[in-house]
């Protein structure tokens, strides 16, 4: 059951990526040769108005490739008609953004009907329910009913992004908390304690109020809870990139299915149906998030790194040569599939050396 779900979530997140990439290059004229879900060998296909379409063996990422999308066409030396090179820079611009764009399209989908899932869905507002008695927030003078509006100029709409901030960003001393009381906005200087079991550290206020949101409430929470994912993304990158995430913190496809699918699979299950798909809801979200965040990078081969390339020609008047363009983004490539075979032992070491 974990490996359907993982593959099944999974598929979700690419088909809606690549499903961007496929609607804008249609829109603006670039023919689509192959629009394939998975990797690897075919294991079967259709032609439709002269697109392939494919199932791949192993049902892990997936493809929308143009015609000259790398390169001239071979036949005539000058891109044909339909090909990636003859639509207009702004054109192509959006074909590659639409793909990110749609993960967190889906993203913001999948909020909504979370947040109208209130019956098995906790959603709380920064709202203090309690003061953690010798904490920080005590003797800083918060108290129960106090909405946190901000931490360091950082606004903070969720409860959760308290946590989130504290285990992300905050990097010692204290900390300036904007919160509202009776309508009026009070800023107070809190010193975060440091909790003895976990080591972290805590800002001492507690929630334990649920919200409902009726109506058009159910838009802005589904906003807020997407735009809590794309914080943690974020932010997690920042903390991957300062070395402040070691080994056993980074998950690829295996390390995901085992110890994110399965266990929270697992967890779920003991309160029915209801808690699974939402459980599982949850996971669709964040992986649709980040991949959307991460092929925004401008890294070669992926999204982001096209999109470096067009930029280029925005500013320069005309295109970068594409064998240049070419191999760079084969040496991104490269350099990926070699991440992707240390992630994937990476991920064999975690489950079964732990």
């Amino acid at each position: 059951m974990t490996l359907i779900l993982f593959f099944v979530i999974f598929g979700v997140v690419v088909i809606a990526h690549e499903f961007g990439h496929f609607l804008l290059a249609k829109a603006n004229g670039i023919h689509v040769v192959e629009f394939a879900v998975g990797m690897g060998p075919t294991l079967c296909s259709f032609h439709k108005k002269g697109t392939k379409y494919s199932l791949k063996l192993f049902p892990i990422g997936g493809a929308c490739m143009f015609e000259g999308e790398d390169g001239l066409a071979e036949k005539e030396g000058e891109p044909g008609e339909g090909s990636f090179l003859k639509a207009s820079v702004w054109g192509r611009i959006s074909t590659v953004l639409a793909g990110p764009l749609f993960n967190l399209i889906l993203a913001f989908f999948i909020a909504f009907i979370m947040v109208n899932a209130t019956s098995i869905l906790v959603i709380r507002d920064p709202v203090v329910s309690q003061v953690a008695e010798g904490g920080g927030a005590e003797a800083a003078g918060l108290q129960a009913g106090d909405r946190i509006i901000s931490i360091n100029g950082e606004k903070i709409k969720l409860y959760q992004e308290i946590t989130l901030y504290m285990m992300a960003s905050y990097r010692g001393g204290d900390v300036d908390v904007v919160y509202e009381r009776d309508g009026v906005r009070h800023t107070a200087v809190v010193t975060p304690q440091q909790d003895s079991s976990s080591g972290t550290y805590l800002l001492g206020v507690m929630n334990s109020d649920f919200v409902e949101p009726k109506g058009f409430e159910t838009f802005k929470y589904a906003w807020y809870e997407m735009r809590f994912s794309l914080k943690q993304t974020y932010k997690s990158l920042g903390m991957l990139f300062s070395g402040r995430v070691s080994r056993e913190d980074v998950a690829g496809p295996v390390g995901i299915a085992v110890n994110v699918v399965g266990k929270t699979y697992d967890n779920a299950k003991k309160y029915g149906w209801e808690m699974v798909l939402l459980s599982m809801l949850e996971i669709t979200l964040m992986l649709s998030v980040n991949l959307g965040i991460l092929n925004l990078l401008p890294i070669p081969a992926l999204d982001g790194g096209r999109l470096v390339f067009l930029l280029l020609e925005v500013i320069r008047g005309k295109p970068v040569p594409p064998e240049k363009e070419g191999m760079v983004h084969f040496i991104g490539l490269m350099f990926f599939m070699v991440l992707m075979v240390f992630i994937f032992f990476n991920d064999l070491a975690n489950i079964f050396m732990k």
